[in-house]
């Protein structure tokens, strides 16, 4: 348990995340324009400690996104494309045998970043994709039979096209359940799309952002503190965990028509994950404490990829997303 989970938050923490949260937020709203979900999405991820994964067709500022984020904080950042032919060694690093020393010299990987992108993570090897478990999930990866930590901050931000499934390989269970997020990235509105034309003509998505505009790495440090301490409500533990059970058992709750298409439901690591959501979304929000609405606010972001449907929900067309809000009708409210 943490010590200072008992300690709440003062109002000069509240501010001071509340400063540091609104800095990010106005350098992503420079170069990105719109994509409001992604932004909260990016944000809670970071400051719970979690790493996001964004299911979209190309050309949605994905990338563009996770740069500026990761620019806003003054974090390193590096991108990797997935591909089939993508080793493991490739993401975490290897050994090289250095012959005027006549030793082998330890090159870590791309993964050894504050802000790592897998663009179309769905397209590497499975034995690709499992490379990057121990480091999303212990902040570590062994090269040679030594452990190298993760730095921290640490996040991951994994996409995946959903429209071109040739020469790719399905995320398992195991690997989605690891994301604290999934996102789905949605085409921008008409006049969203006329500011990204302009965005575009005036260079502002190439234009760095000005040092005096930047927080630090200490700062999300210290967002990442203050989670932790917003307080959760015995009540509200309870309803996160009466959703959870109701996933895992939908017949008691739900409509049978409805509950049939659930194969498996949401693990202790989804209810963990549905708290560390709200309790971001509390902090983001200005508040030391969770409400009920901090629950539901981001509930098929944290929970759509965590709840596994059968063969019969993909052929009549029923999504993940139609079981949680049927869930979320039918448990009380504290």
């Amino acid at each position: 348990m943490n010590p200072n989970n008992n300690i709440t938050l003062n109002e000069s923490e509240l501010s001071d995340a509340r400063q540091v949260l609104t800095k990010i937020s106005e350098a992503y709203r420079k170069k990105v324009v719109g994509q409001d979900e992604l932004r909260l999405s990016m944000l809670v991820s970071l400051i719970a400690g979690g790493h996001i994964l964004l299911e979209s067709v190309p050309g949605l500022a994905k990338t563009l996104a996770a740069k500026t984020i990761a620019e806003a904080v003054d974090g390193s950042f590096s991108r990797i494309q997935c591909t089939p032919d993508l080793l493991p060694s490739d993401i975490i690093g290897t050994q090289i045998y250095n012959y005027n020393s006549g030793k082998f010299e330890t090159k870590v990987g791309p993964v050894h970043s504050n802000f790592v992108l897998l663009d179309e993570i769905n397209r590497s090897s499975a034995k690709t994709q499992s490379a990057m478990l121990e480091a999303m999930q212990e902040r570590q990866v062994s090269i040679g039979g030594v452990r190298y930590e993760m730095p921290d901050p640490f996040l991951v931000i994994a996409t995946q096209n959903p429209i071109e499934q040739e020469g790719t390989y399905e995320l398992p269970e195991a690997q989605l359940d690891r994301f604290l997020i999934k996102e789905i990235v949605n085409y921008p509105k008409r006049d969203e799309e006329l500011q990204v034309l302009n965005y575009t003509l005036n260079g502002q998505t190439t234009t760095a952002i000005d040092t005096t505009q930047k927080s630090s790495i200490e700062d999300v440090k210290r967002l990442q503190k203050y989670v932790k301490r917003v307080r959760v409500d015995d009540s509200i533990k309870s309803y996160i965990l009466d959703i959870v059970y109701a996933t895992r058992s939908p017949r008691s709750v739900i409509d049978a028509n409805l509950a049939k298409y659930v194969e498996y439901g949401v693990s202790p690591r989804g209810a963990i994950a549905l708290m560390q959501v709200a309790q971001a979304l509390a902090l983001i929000n200005g508040r030391a404490y969770v409400t009920p609405d901090d629950v539901k606010r981001m509930r098929h972001a944290a929970l759509r990829h965590r709840i596994i449907l059968n063969f019969e929900a993909a052929a009549d067309d029923v999504h993940s997303e139609a079981i949680i809000d049927a869930i979320f009708s039918k448990i009380r409210t504290p």
